[in-house]
């Protein structure tokens, strides 16, 4: 599908879409996989579920059955979100300490931007772009990438900041790539502009009692993989239209 530019985000509550002139909805990066590849998350997936079920008993055992099981249900997605909440607060509170700033650090995030101010700290990189919505005219997806800073030693890196409690997964190569093969992002006053070239993509796997710098490969090939992805996604979205009603049994001329 072709978009109108311009196209913008929107945030609303703890989420946020992507918009063309005309209101059409882009799909994101991350939903675009998230409908497009086929998970490999079983397990993490239902034991955060049961964590979650022991962790809030008694608060579930107060809830009617049906708002037990809704609340259940969407527990794992609850997790992904928030971990994507709080590396997005990670990053920002630790850039501000770094610049001298004086900010107030909620207890429960005082570890992860400890530890990302230690990235910061020993890797000194510089930033050429900072959390920032990407666009693809071209393949028609949109997304917000975490940091293009130039690292003395290896060069201008494309980095996604994760706080998750199990680390990278590989669907991360297909997410950097969408990012990087994309062909403007948005300045701070909505301009667009062409997104510069970087020779490196990795993660900045930040936690409570340190980080990882873990490259990714995401070249040609992973945004290849991301586009084929784009159309299972798209095919799955209206993969109901193509289902019509039941025939009726014609009526034979006697």
């Amino acid at each position: 599908m072709n978009f109108a530019p311009p196209i913008t985000r929107r945030n609303h509550g703890r989420g946020h879409s992507y918009r063309d002139a005309n209101g059409l909805k882009v799909p994101g990066v991350t939903t675009i996989i998230n409908k497009g590849v086929p998970k490999q998350l079983t397990n993490w997936a239902a034991e955060t579920v049961a964590a979650h079920a022991i962790d809030h008993w008694d608060e579930l055992t107060d809830l009617p059955i049906s708002a037990r099981f809704k609340r259940l249900k969407g527990a794992h997605n609850a997790e992904r979100d928030a971990a994507a909440v709080r590396g997005t607060k990670v990053h920002a509170l630790a850039v501000r300490l770094e610049a001298g700033e004086t900010v107030s650090v909620p207890e429960e995030l005082e570890g992860h931007v400890a530890s990302y101010v230690d990235f910061l700290d020993d890797w000194n990189p510089t930033s050429i772009v900072t959390e920032t919505p990407v666009i693809s005219y071209k393949h028609g997806y949109a997304g917000t990438l975490d940091l293009i800073a130039d690292v003395p030693g290896i060069g201008r890196m494309l980095l996604d900041i994760k706080t998750s409690r199990s680390g990278v997964y590989g669907e991360t190569a297909l997410q950097l790539a969408a990012y990087r093969y994309a062909d403007i992002y948005l300045d701070g006053d909505g301009k667009e502009i062409d997104l510069p070239p970087v020779t490196e993509t990795a993660v900045v796997w930040v936690r409570a009692d340190g980080y990882d710098l873990v490259p990714v490969e995401a070249g040609p090939d992973q945004f290849r993989t991301f586009l084929y992805a784009a159309q299972i996604a798209a095919f799955c979205e209206g993969a109901r239209d193509l289902i019509g009603e039941p025939l009726t049994i014609p009526a034979v001329a006697a």
